[in-house]
């Protein structure tokens, strides 16, 4: 079942016409405004978000930007899955010309594996531009993993944030899928580790974080959401390294999450 998508890989772009708009620096990333992402394999219950920017779009005589963006995902048979026609935008013409954007689709842990297509329309409704992006991603079996990573600046989880600041508390966000239940209670038993490193692989926190999932997980609940807060001193670049151990069936998951700090305004 498909609530929604991800996909990564072969680019591939329709030619600039007399408006000149482009979709510039397409990457995946974790979360909203988040690191690039390694590679184009994700597990059901992930998160996908493809994050670009629209260069070369016509202002209209009140200097704004109209446009739309749309999307299209298919299996690898060509079978479309899912249509969203593109929602019209408005945004002031933006100083270095450049607007952020992205596209973000949730993959349903049901979802069978295999391979899939996205294509992402940007249409310049002033020039009447159309531009398009094709990527292709790998979707796993069912297995043991850390899925959803992003940062945020609120503990809620709903202001993405591209770096957090000095001395200020932001929060990591993940959730556990493919994960055991032990056979008297039904219920998971995870225990998660946040390590912090720094550009030098030297440990950033005094000690790891550290926290446990044990009861009242829905019995149909497929994906078990967690958070650490995270406060870093110094600015710079840093990964943060989560740990997953199932304990019920004694399996472990890893993930590297690029952190960058700023200095505190």
């Amino acid at each position: 079942m498909l609530t929604t998508f991800s996909l990564l890989m072969a680019l591939s772009f329709t030619p600039a016409d007399a408006g000149q708009l482009s979709l510039t620096n397409v990457r995946t990333t974790y979360g909203i405004l988040g690191a690039k992402r390694p590679n184009d394999k994700f597990l059901p219950g992930d998160q996908y978000v493809l994050s670009f920017d629209i260069e070369g779009a016509k202002a209209n005589a009140g200097g704004k930007i109209r446009y739309g963006i749309g999307m299209e995902v298919s299996d690898a048979k060509g079978k479309v899955l899912y249509k969203q026609d593109p929602v019209d935008s408005e945004t002031a013409r933006p100083a270095d010309g450049k607007i952020a954007a992205f596209v973000r689709l949730e993959i349903g842990t049901e979802q069978p594996s295999g391979s899939y297509t996205l294509k992402v329309t940007v249409t310049d409704r002033t020039a009447g531009v159309t531009q398009e992006v094709t990527r292709s991603c790998q979707l796993l079996p069912p297995a043991f993993g850390i899925v959803r990573a992003s940062t945020t600046s609120d503990s809620d989880g709903k202001t993405p944030t591209a770096s957090l600041r000095k001395g200020k508390p932001g929060w990591i966000h993940f959730a556990a899928v493919g994960f055991a239940r032990d056979t008297s209670k039904g219920q998971p038993h995870l225990t998660a580790t946040l390590n912090v490193l720094d550009e030098a692989g030297k440990p950033a926190l005094t000690k790891p974080s550290s926290g446990t999932v044990a009861q009242d997980v829905p019995r149909g609940a497929k994906a078990v959401p967690m958070q650490f807060a995270l406060v870093l001193q110094n600015a710079g670049k840093f990964t943060a390294e989560l740990t997953i151990t199932d304990d019920v069936s004694k399996e472990k998951a890893t993930l590297s999450l690029p952190i960058r700090v700023e200095e505190s305004k």
